[in-house]
């Protein structure tokens, strides 16, 4: 089969690689029809995430048919249109008995396109099938599905619910890319006063207030004042980073009110200077975090509903074997107002699938 394959820092190729079988009887094979591209695949590339080997399939987001199950799966069977979480879980371990899937110690975890094949492939094995591939509606599109892989439940999780949204609060968050952008929808599902979205990018500044932002601020022209103007010089409730980079962080803390929670969701390479020569008086909390996609279930049924807007999110498509001109433009995203590239599309006349 063909596949996006990492070769180490900057070096990547779609190229021939052996197809996928099932080795363990919790395994799962899917045929991909849908997959996209994360900011982590760009931290990959460009050697942020040391864990992840040459040689490896890239990608951890997808959706697409199964074709073969391990003898121990139950949940699922072939000819199933399923969601490939980002997320493996094994369902045994302590972490996953607490739904802290995102921790699991039994094999699961980020562990696709991470420390296993992933995603970004023609088909792709999938562990413990069971708790790790989720049956979809049938009406629902496979663009809009694949976005809950990764980006819905992960601003959900490590950033609206880490950060503790509550109504009437203000809430800023750094970065309007996918997650960033996801962040503003799922925050308002909790009623702030106002949101805030902070970036360097017009358009992604305009798309954010199409998605619910009440304010912009460009990230070059003291977005703190603003916030500080906004709520009477206190700071923000809950700030969101959502980009991974030292200066956002730091901006971060900068517009936190005493007692305020700051949910950092960028992935990060670098060391980011932590400032408690002014934080420690103010009460603040800060979380971090790799998803545990516990909500996927409950988004799936809101984006089926049509209460989640994952289809505005999606600005290009292309075939699978496009994959190097996808990267291209999802990295270039300043030049091209790329936010979610999707790649692949339906084969087949859509079924309808229950769970077993």
């Amino acid at each position: 089969m063909k596949a996006f394959v990492f070769h180490g820092a900057g070096q990547s190729a779609w190229e021939d690689v052996p197809d996928p079988a099932v080795k363990e009887p919790t395994d799962a094979v899917v045929r991909v029809d849908s997959v996209t591209i994360c900011g982590t695949d760009l931290h990959i590339l460009k050697g942020d995430v040391p864990e992840v080997r040459p040689g490896t399939v890239l990608g951890h987001e997808a959706v697409g048919e199964i074709v073969e199950v391990g003898g121990d799966v139950r949940t699922v069977r072939p000819g199933d249109r399923v969601l490939v979480s980002c997320i493996t879980a094994c369902g045994r371990c302590d972490y996953c008995r607490q739904g802290a899937y995102g921790q699991c110690r039994g094999g699961g975890g980020w562990i696709l396109g991470h420390l296993i094949d992933g995603t970004q492939a023609e088909y792709v094995r999938v562990p413990y099938a069971d708790l790790s591939v989720h049956a979809l509606p049938a009406a629902m599109d496979s663009a809009d599905a694949v976005l809950m892989a990764d980006i819905f439940p992960t601003s959900y999780e490590v950033g609206v619910l880490n950060g503790h949204v509550r109504p009437g609060d203000t809430v800023v968050v750094v970065g309007a890319g996918p997650i960033g952008l996801a962040a503003i929808s799922t925050a308002r599902l909790f009623s702030p006063e106002r949101i805030v979205a902070v970036d360097l990018v017009p358009a992604r500044l305009e798309a954010a207030r199409e998605l619910g932002a009440d304010a912009v601020a460009d990230a070059r022209e003291a977005p703190e004042q603003l916030v500080a103007d906004l709520t009477d010089g206190l700071g923000a409730d809950v700030v969101i980073e959502a980009v991974g980079v030292p200066e956002s962080f730091e901006l971060c803390t900068r517009m936190v009110r005493p007692g305020g929670h700051v949910a950092n969701v960028g992935v990060h390479g670098k060391p980011a200077t932590l400032h408690l020569e002014d934080l420690w008086i103010k009460n603040i909390t800060i979380t971090t975090g790799l998803v545990d996609t516990h909500s996927t279930p409950t988004l799936l049924r809101m984006a089926a509903a049509g209460r989640l807007p994952t289809s505005r999110l999606v600005t290009h498509t292309f075939p699978l074997d496009r994959m190097e001109e996808a990267y291209d433009v999802f990295a270039r995203a300043a030049d091209t107002g790329a936010l979610k590239v999707v790649l692949g599309g339906e084969r087949y006349d859509v079924v309808a699938v229950g769970t077993t």
